[in-house]
Formats: structure tokens, sequence, C-alpha cells
């Protein structure tokens, strides 16, 4: 009999002759020992109030899979519940099929490989609240060592060692803690994969799009899945999550080159007996580390997490306590602050030969859009496209720039009026495609002959609203904004959702495998605003509600990409700030709760893993400490099994940050406040030198715009409306300005500078002045104002670093006496509440003090 001692806050010690249990205030563990050795009996949950939560156990609890040979790694024929080959996907999604393929291997699909079960036959106590299981056959001799987390008290800390007594390969589960039923469970999730509250037995459904749980017991690789964990809530409101230690799985970049799909990690949601329970393997069988000759080992830790509690609050846990995601912005420095980013790419997107800016005569009027030379349909390398039309109309409102005004902005304006579909008939009024094909002169969309109803929301509705909040009194506009949503209107089913495409030649509904699960109902709400035609409202709101009920409450989404078959993207961050502009429209509490919860979906398409370090990396032949090039912090394009996270990682393009930072304004979700901050802070890395363009993919490096230089528009976009979105939460609202309507495509941000904004109760015109301020701490970005009627200059300076910083703040005089004609009389240097701080001395030169993540305001008059 093992005796050991009982401790008031943890303990380990022995139940009876046969059983052994780790406690302490809110979880309890016993193993009981049968003939074959000891199984888990029982696991229960104590939440601190008198209630005891006692979890189901599975049947089959340990497992190791071993292969003799190498598992094959070509994909398998897979069958649907029917008996029916699957064919997925179509040919021509060339970015698809590999990935596609690798995931129907068998290692992939837990088919690969002879099954191991079993129990250990002998224990020992470790510590006050640890015990080492041990097992041994002819096979293998195997180490479980069990610890309750002194500094966690949901957590237990597991580390298992194998050593092989035969050649081969192996790969070490977790043990099967609980499960939960099939049939009945609150929610399951891998993060970046797969979500939902059901099993859903489509597999391509499910497996391919993460609209609900595979039913089948899938291995998934750790390159798409954004936090190293598997979690499960059951019916009963109890979350377990299965997580990997730090430094468990692959790093992106290990040394001198792109290591991003090495696969160390496998995760699911069940394990090979198809029970519903968070599981992990380590090695995976057939790769890096699963292949032992006799007498060498491997060691797999992780730990388990067990809360009453939601799966968010969990997943919380694990990112900021196991995978400590704040401590990243300690590390972030950089040398070129995003304000200096802004202004270097005004001059790269007024630039014809550096932003690849195009024009066109097609029919009767000259056009004008940047080359596109990624993949369209039909396109001879001769496709061109605009991006963000908010963001070229609010650089010209805020520099003036007369090239803008009378060059650019009437060739895109051009442009969008020929992207109109004018010929009578199915498609009347809705959007051409979002590219134009100078060489045979039409409009296409990007991966075949269709038209889908979310194009006419994005590069009518929404495009030509931001257009119109700058220039009001453009009727033609107002009339092509009226035919657009007309035809959407018309379009839209009488339950409130679209298809996801029509033919172009035939009108007939396309991929109705899948449905809209986007925020098509948008443009809906952008007619409304400008037009004030109820029925643009009614539309909106029915379509809101069934997008509500189909997409937000089962967490399923669709993406807006045509070459990944519209794998789920960032248009669900767009629907985020879609159902918080209803919610402004309506008053209905449903929309604002409804985009919380979306919200929380999104942070699972951001990576926080692994944790950034020091270590030197090689990069294209410079040395980069590792925190510069992480993952942690940016989102996908597209994740899952199809998206381009698969070959590219993640990108830099972080239209979110901003919407996150006004989230945590409502919700004060730290968490949400520090991914904004991570995705936007210390990306010099990813960033070209000259033109301060990002790069889209993060395996790009540091390339600048490559073959997407329309993304400066985007870049342009997302970091000002991050940058506004930290003056008002840091000077709690008192910093100000409306906001148009979101960018099309590839996130949730938004434009400005059509309307006074406010900085504590003084109007002001947002502006940007190349040359008149200079800083020389690049961790101070800053936004400029003026008050034309009392002749003021408001320059917010912003701290974007987690440390104080000091800053020499100088003001060109030139630049200076052109804002009104007038010399500097006075500056105050402003607290973030407004307050006077201090008066300045009359110069144009002053040192300045901020705290961590501090604002504030330089007011300077004239006269």
């Amino acid at each position: 009999m093992i005796i050991l001692p009982l401790l008031c806050f943890a303990s380990v010690f022995a139940q009876s002759r046969a059983d052994v249990s780790l406690k302490n205030s809110k979880l309890q563990l016993i193993w009981s020992r049968d003939k074959n050795g000891y199984h888990l009996q029982s696991v229960t949950l104590n939440d601190g109030l008198g209630q005891k939560e006692h979890l189901t156990m599975a049947a089959q609890q340990r497992t190791i899979l071993y292969a003799k040979n190498k598992p094959l790694d070509r994909s398998t024929i897979v069958y649907d519940h029917a008996g029916k080959l699957i064919h997925f996907p179509d040919s021509q999604y060339r970015y698809v099929i590999p990935v596609w393929s690798q995931s129907l291997s068998p290692v992939s699909l837990n088919t690969a490989g002879e099954v191991w079960h079993y129990q250990p036959t002998a224990v020992t106590s470790t510590s006050p609240s640890g015990l080492r299981f041990q097992y041994e056959n002819e096979k293998i001799a195997l180490s479980e060592e069990w610890n309750l987390d002194p500094g966690q008290t949901h957590d237990i800390r597991v580390k298992i060692t194998l050593r092989a007594k035969e050649n081969g390969y192996y790969s070490l589960s977790t043990p099967s803690l609980a499960i939960a039923d099939r049939q009945q469970f609150q929610w399951a999730v891998i993060p970046g994969l797969f979500q939902g509250a059901a099993l859903n037995p489509d597999f391509v459904d499910a497996y391919a799009y993460g609209h609900g749980i595979p039913d089948r017991p899938v291995i998934v690789r750790e390159r798409t899945a954004s936090t190293l964990a598997s979690l499960l809530t059951t019916q009963s409101g109890v979350t377990l999550a299965t997580v990997a230690e730090p430094g468990t799985a692959r790093n992106p970049w290990s040394k001198d080159a792109k290591t991003h799909s090495d696969w160390k990690l496998g995760l699911s949601l069940m394990n090979r007996n198809k029970e519903l329970t968070p599981t992990l393997y380590h090695p995976v069988l057939g790769e890096e580390g699963s292949y032992l000759k006799e007498g060498q080992e491997i060691t797999f830790s992780f730990r388990y997490t067990i809360q009453r509690t939601s799966w968010y609050n969990v997943l919380g846990h694990v990112i900021k306590d196991v995978y400590k995601f704040s401590d990243f912005l300690k590390l972030k420095e950089t040398n070129r602050s995003l304000t200096d980013r802004l202004y270097a790419m005004y001059d790269y997107v007024i630039a014809d030969s550096t932003s690849k800016w195009r024009t066109a005569n097609y029919k009767n009027a000259v056009i004008g859009a940047q080359d596109y030379l990624g993949g369209v349909y039909g396109s001879e390398k001769d496709a061109m496209k605009n991006s963000d039309y908010g963001a070229m109309w609010m650089l010209a409102a805020l520099t003036g720039d007369n090239k803008l005004k009378q060059q650019r902005l009437p060739a895109a304006l051009n442009f969008k009026l020929q992207q109109q579909q004018q010929q009578p008939g199915f498609f009347y009024g809705s959007a051409a495609g979002q590219y134009f094909l100078y060489r045979s002169q039409r409009f296409t969309e990007e991966w075949g002959p269709y038209s889908e109803p979310i194009g006419t929301s994005y590069y009518m509705l929404m495009d030509i609203g931001n257009i119109l909040l700058f220039e009001p009194d453009r009727s033609d506009l107002k009339q092509a904004l009226r035919k657009a949503a007309d035809w959407l209107l018309s379009k839209m089913h009488p339950d409130g959702h679209w298809e996801v495409a029509y033919d172009n030649k035939t009108g007939r509904a396309m991929f109705e495998d899948v449905s809209d699960l986007r925020p098509t109902f948008y443009g809906l709400l952008v007619a409304h605003q400008l037009l004030k035609d109820e029925k643009y409202r009614e539309g909106a709101i029915k379509a809101a509600n069934w997008f509500v009920r189909h997409a937000v409450e089962k967490g399923w989404f669709l993406g807006v990409c045509g070459d990944t078959r519209f794998a789920p993207d960032f248009a669900t961050a767009q629907s985020i700030q879609a159902l918080l502009d209803m919610y402004t429209l309506t008053g209905d509490l449903r929309y604002q709760t409804a985009a919380s919860q979306v919200a929380r979906y999104y942070t699972t398409s951001i990576y926080t893993h692994p944790i950034p370090t020091r270590e030197v990396k090689h990069v294209n032949g410079i040395d980069r400490q590792d925190w510069e090039i992480s993952q942690v912090g940016l989102g996908f394009e597209h994740g899952g099994i199809m998206g381009s996270a698969n070959h590219h990682g993640p990108i830099l393009l972080s239209s979110h940050a901003g919407l996150f930072v006004r989230l945590y304004a409502q919700t004060k979700d730290s968490l949400l406040l520090n991914m904004a901050r991570a995705a936007a802070w210390g990306r010099d890395a990813f960033v070209d030198a000259n033109t301060g363009v990002a790069s889209y993919y993060w395996d790009a490096m540091n390339k600048g715009a490559g073959p997407f230089p329309h993304h400066a528009w985007w870049q342009l976009g997302w970091i000002t409306d991050y940058l506004l979105s930290e003056a008002a939460v840091r000077s709690n609202g008192n910093i100000s300005f409306p906001s148009g309507f979101i960018t099309p495509k590839v996130g949730p941000h938004r434009s400005y500078g059509f309307e006074k904004g406010s900085i504590f109760g003084k109007p002001v015109d947002l502006k940007m002045k190349k040359g008149l301020i200079s800083l020389d701490n690049a961790h101070i970005d800053y936004i400029l104002a003026t008050n034309s009627d009392n002749k003021e200059l408001y320059v917010v300076l912003l701290n974007n670093s987690v440390d104080p910083q000091q800053a020499r703040l100088k003001l060109d005089a030139g630049h200076s006496r052109d804002l009104f004609g007038l010399v500097q009389k006075e500056a105050y240097l402003l607290n973030s509440d407004g307050t006077d701080e201090m008066r300045m001395a009359a110069s144009s030169d002053w040192k300045i003090s901020l705290p961590a993540t501090g604002l504030k305001i330089m007011k300077i008059s004239y006269q």
C-alpha cells in the first residue's frame, strides 16, 4: 500500500489499498488499480461554492501510436457517410489542392500506425502534489509525471517519457482525462481550425471550412493552430483544455530558414477511440523526432486545465498565463514609427512608378487603378485594382494633395462608375468584378466567371458610400448607389440570406454547398445611411438577423477570397464592425452582443505561439532577434485546413487592430488591446525601408508590396484607424473623429477626415502635413489636427511602448506658418484628460516625457 501525506492545499494520498489521488482546492483526480494496472477513476471539480462536478471518464484513457515503417504522406481516398467518394476541391483551386491533399494523409485522418493501449502498473510519490506512474513491456518503458500546478489551481502538468525497446516510429498521445457526450456539448474548438457546438457529419463542411467539429478523430497541424490547445466545454458548463507546453511545437523560423510547416504537434478533439475529448500528439507519427532506435527516448510535456467557465476564459488563461502573451510587448523595439510609415506610404502611393499606377481608356472614359500581379481569372498579367477608396479620399482630404485630387481620384472614380453593370438584365446595378483586365477590356472576378452579392456590397455600396462621405453632393454616385442597393435587395431571399455567387452567363446560383455566412447585409446599411430609404434599413435588419442566427450563434463563417474557395478569413472580423454599426442604427442589443461574440471567435485567428525571445535568427542575410520576426499577434488572411496561412503564415495587414482597441474600451478585455498592439508595434523586419510598405505575407519578410501595390492604401487605412482608436481610448473618448464605412474585403478598418472631429470639446480638422513635425523617438506616434477658428494646432502624441519614453519634438517654422499664414504665439502641453500640464517655452523645439502607453497633446496657438 502507498501511503502519502495529506496536505491542506495540495496532496497526494491513498484512497484505499489500490487508489491514489491528487487533490487541491479545485481539483481531485483518483486513480484505481485493477488487474491491468492504474486507470483514472474520477475527476472532480470543486467550483468553490460547495458545488462539485464529476466529469465523465473515457473508456480508453491511454494511447501510443506505433509504426515500424514511415507512414505514407500522400492523400488517401475519403468517402462520406453514404459511401460516396468525396471530390474536393475542383482542379482550378491550385493554392488549396496541396494542403488539402496533405490533410488527407493517413496520419492526418488518424488511421496510421498500430494503436497501443496501456495502463501503468506502478506509482510513486514525487512531491506533496505529484505522482509518477510507470509502465513497461517488451516494446517500451514509459513514465508519466503528474503534478498539480501550484500557481494555477485549475491546472495539472504532465510529462510523459517513453524509451523504445525496438526501432520504429512512435507518437505519444495525451491521456484522455474526461469526455463529453458527442450529441450534447456546449462548445469545442481548436483555435484557428474548428469551432462549434455540434459534430458535423459533412466532412468537407467541417474539415475544410471549420463549420462545426468533424465527426472523425482527425489530427491537424500546428501551423494554423493559433493557440496550441484543444478545448471542450461540456453540457454542464465545464471547460476542459489540453495544452502543449511552450517549446513543444514547431518554430516557424527555427534558425536561418522558414520552418513554418514542420509538424511536431498534432491537435484533435477526439481520441483514437472517437470519444470527444481534447487530445494532443507529440511527436507526430512519421514526422521529425518520432523515429526511435532501441534505447532512445522521447518526452512530451503538456497540461490540462479544468474550469467551470467559458471556452473563451480558458483560452485567455492559456494565452496570458501559459504563453505569456503580454510579455511580447516588453520586447518590442522600433526604428520607425507608424506615423513615419504613413508619410512614407503617402509618397509611395502618389509616385506612378512605385505604386504601379495605370490608366486605361474604357468606354470613352479614362479609368485608373494599380497593377495587380497576383492570380486573377482570365488575366494575362494585365489586371488592375483599387483597394481602399475610403483611404484614398481620406488621404486627399488630410493632405490637400493636388496630384491626388486632380489626377488620381478622378480616374479612380471613373473606374468605380464603370465597375457597375449597366446592361439591363439579371445583373443590372451589381458589381462587374473586382479587377479590370486592360488587354481584354473587361471587368472580372478573382477566380471565375461569377458574381457575388457581397461583391456588390464591397465594390459598389461600401466604396461609393465612402466616397459620398467626402463628396456628398454627387448625384451620379447616389444614383449608382441606389442601383446597387436595389440589385442587392432584389437578390435577398425572403428569410434574409443571399446566394454565395451567380454564374455570369446563366444567372444560376453557384457554390450551393456553402451558405453566404458573410456580412453581405452591410451594403444595405450603407445605402440606408446615405439615401435614407426605409426599405434598405428593413432589408439590413432582416439579413443581419439571419446572419446572427446562422453564422454568429453557430460560429460558422465564410471568407471572401475566391482563390481559396472562400475559406473563412478576415471577413469574420469585418462582421464585428458591421454588427456594431447595426447596433448603432437600431439600438438592438442583440447586435452588440453578437459583435462581442464574434470578436471572441476572432481571437482564434491571431497567433499566440511560440513565445517570442531575443534569440538571434538569420533572415535573408540579416541577423534578427526572434521577436522581430515573430508571428505572435498577427492574424490570418485565412487559416484552417485550406487557407494561405498554411503556406505563408499570417499577414501584416492588421485591419482588426483599431477595432480591437475600440472593443477594449467597451469590454475592458485586455487580451483584445494586447492583440492589437502586438500586431501594430515594432514590425520593422517586415517593412520595406524605402517605401514604408509592409509585406503582405509573413514569410515575405521585408520585401515590400511585391505583387500587391494596392495594399499600401489598406495599410494607410488600418494604421490611421488604429492610431485614432488608441487616441480615443487613452483620452477616455475626448479625442474623437467621425468614422466612415468599413473598407472592402480585408477587415473592419474605417476612413476618417470627412467631418470635423473633437479634441476636448474643440472642433478640429484631421490633418497630415509632411515635414511639419519631427520626433527623435520612433516609439512615439502623432496625430495632427487644426482648429481654424481659434488658429490652433494640436499634436496628439502616443507612446506606443510599455515603457516611459522621452522625445524631442521639433516644429518646422516654414510648414508651421503655412497652416494659417500666421506665426506661432504660444504652446501648452496637455495631459490625457485635457488639463494643462505646463506652458511650454516660446520655441519650436521641445523635450516631452510620456508615461508607458500614454498620451499627451501639444496645443500650439498662432497669431
